[in-house]
């Protein structure tokens, strides 16, 4: 490791703050155990606590109609395709019944960009769902979405954000970010809103008092230099609206895609980019472990690796395994593996505040 390096983790380790440079070099570092090492450094100031967390929720996606066109996405549908759905009322009660049976507490609310779907049907879904289920916790609508709704309705996006917060959606999932970098997007998605856009509609929403959640999918087409781009990008809005609850990254799933020939990254660039994302956000309080994408082992090596948090057992998860990557656990599993880790494990919910009692006993999914 050069000098440079080491200096740039030793600041780091003490809580200064790297720049954008500083966070170029220690992607293209190559010891990933000193990596580990500061980033673990930095977690344990942030939660000394003997724990480490989990939730239990369900990814329910809405439709898989889809104008996006995204070239990374193995999950949508044309509007004219026969496998295209938009999902029944009464499935979504049964599926929000179970999650609550299995000790969830919220359901994550995500689909594609439907042509016809406008905001009174947003509306409905969510103050349906608030009205049977009041103590489940709405987490819907990346901003991608926020701003499909206001273009297909014809409204602005404060007016889709206010109706949608009276409805009684709870909090913002941090999709539809990939890259935050034009060149990037135009690439990847162009149909979808550009960086400036997303970020202004997670600060509109933060500014509303709101909180949510900020993501990263990395390992397509983006250098070393954009993935830090993206970091300081989050990291400048959270100085400004402190409205972010948690950083999740997870590498490309190139399966069944456009970009089905480009190589699969592996645990290795996911655990280094971690530990950098642990070390230059050192405004974001927790950062979960992508056990969904990478297996149970390598997400609780991440809790080494600068992750707090070892995400949801996410009872139910279609985008990532349309792609041809299909991990599964259980609320035993993942409390196994978060004492294998050496820390207790506890229950959480959407905005990190402990749900469970100590001698929980786990349930099976």
């Amino acid at each position: 490791m050069s000098a440079t390096v080491r200096g740039i983790l030793d600041r780091a380790a003490s809580g200064q703050r790297i720049t954008t440079a500083e966070g170029v070099q220690l992607l293209a570092a190559d010891d990933l155990a000193a990596l580990a090492e500061t980033a673990d450094a930095v977690t344990r100031h942030k939660h000394p606590e003997g724990y480490r967390t989990y939730n239990i929720d369900r990814n329910v996606n809405y439709t898989n109609i889809c104008v996006s066109g995204c070239r990374f996405c193995a999950f949508h549908c044309k509007p004219d395709s026969a496998d295209g759905y938009v999902i029944d009322r009464e499935q979504l009660y049964r599926k929000i019944e179970e999650t609550i049976q299995l000790g969830g507490d919220q359901i994550l609310m995500q689909g594609g960009m439907h042509p016809d779907l406008k905001i009174d049907w947003y509306e409905r879904l969510v103050s349906d769902i608030r009205k049977r289920f009041p103590a489940v916790n709405v987490h819907g609508f990346s901003p991608t979405e926020i701003d499909h709704i206001a273009q297909v309705s014809h409204l602005t996006i404060d007016q889709v954000l206010e109706r949608l917060h009276d409805a009684g959606l709870g909090s913002l999932p941090g999709g539809g970010a990939e890259i935050l970098v034009d060149r990037v997007r135009n690439k990847l998605s162009p149909c979808k809103v550009s960086a400036d856009q997303w970020l202004d509609i997670c600060r509109r929403w933060h500014q509303r008092g709101g909180r949510g959640s900020a993501t990263m999918m990395f390992g397509h087409i983006e250098t070393h230099a954009e993935r830090i781009e993206h970091l300081d990008r989050l990291r400048q809005l959270q100085d400004e609206t402190a409205g972010f609850t948690a950083f999740i990254c997870w590498t490309f799933q190139p399966g069944n895609t456009e970009l089905a020939s480009q190589r699969k990254v592996g645990a290795w660039e996911y655990l280094k980019t971690l530990a950098v994302a642990r070390i230059y956000l050192d405004n974001f309080t927790n950062l979960q472990a992508s056990w969904v994408t990478q297996g149970l082992t390598v997400g609780q090596m991440a809790l080494r690796f600068g992750a707090n948090d070892m995400g949801s057992l996410m009872i139910e998860e279609n985008v990532v395994a349309a792609a041809g990557t299909s991990f599964r656990t259980n609320e035993a599993e993942i409390r196994h593996a978060i004492a294998a880790a050496g820390y207790q494990p506890r229950r959480r919910n959407v905005f990190y505040e402990l749900v469970d009692e100590n001698t929980q006993r786990p349930r099976s999914a």
